[in-house]
């Protein structure tokens, strides 16, 4: 199946206004979500909880000499727990630089994986709030995901995922973008930038290791929005044999 192509920012100024909003929302949900120690708890929970069933969901594509980077770097950082707050401080001091250093194809990678991280802290509070403290199982987990009443922000969700892919998938073909890469390692350390670096980097080197990503995007794609089918079709089962000894406690 071919890749949908990746919509490119107008210019460098739409793509900095991009960037600024989306940091902006994911510092605000990050600061809300932290202000309550026990909600707090709640939403580490339930990261680790979404986690462990990404992990079991795609055994074939961490296992895959192919696929194995691409698939740990989309679980490390674009769908799993990590916190983000050093890249995000990095990119907001240094957006008018960050401009005029990449290409627009680069920039707009960024801005949609931030877009990403936004609309993941936005559907992680609204589950964590209707999750409350306890164990999370199967059961809790599908009722509070229909209860939320966010299945368009779910399905935006797996199309972000799939465009920040089709991003990446276009970055390996631009030409010297792996030097350029590669030579801005030792001033990003320098300048503070390092965990903005580091994202970049092991993306692109992530996906030039896959070659064509479209198989692995629409493994993803299709899996994810299997998912989404059956959690709203009321699936008794919808994660299968793995969740029934999956659980975590806030």
């Amino acid at each position: 199946m071919p890749l949908p192509p990746f919509p490119l920012p107008r210019s460098r100024e739409d793509v900095a206004r991009e960037l600024r909003s989306h940091l902006s929302e994911v510092s605000r949900l990050r600061l809300a979500a932290e202000a309550n120690a026990d909600g707090a708890a709640v939403r580490e929970a339930l990261r680790r909880w979404q986690s462990a069933r990404l992990a079991s969901a795609y055994p074939d594509l961490l296992g895959s000499p192919r696929f194995g980077a691409a698939a740990r770097f989309f679980l490390d950082d674009l769908y799993g727990p990590k916190n983000f707050t050093r890249r995000d401080a990095e990119i907001t001091k240094i957006v008018p630089a960050l401009t005029r250093m990449l290409p627009a194809p680069a920039l707009a990678v960024i801005a949609r994986a931030l877009e990403l991280d936004a609309l993941s802290e936005q559907l992680d509070a609204a589950m964590s709030t209707l999750l409350g403290p306890g164990r999370i199982d199967a059961q809790r987990y599908a009722a509070a995901y229909r209860s939320a009443g966010t299945r368009a922000l779910r399905e935006r969700q797996i199309a972000l995922i799939v465009e920040v892919g089709s991003g990446l998938n276009e970055l390996v073909r631009l030409p010297l973008l792996g030097t350029t890469l590669a030579m801005m390692r030792g001033p990003a350390a320098l300048t503070g930038l390092a965990a903005l670096h580091d994202f970049l980097e092991r993306g692109f080197r992530a996906f030039r290791q896959m070659g064509d990503a479209s198989e692995f995007l629409a493994t993803i794609q299709s899996r994810e929005s299997s998912l989404l089918e059956r959690l709203y079709a009321g699936d008794p089962e919808p994660f299968g044999q793995w969740a029934r000894d999956a659980s975590h406690t806030a």
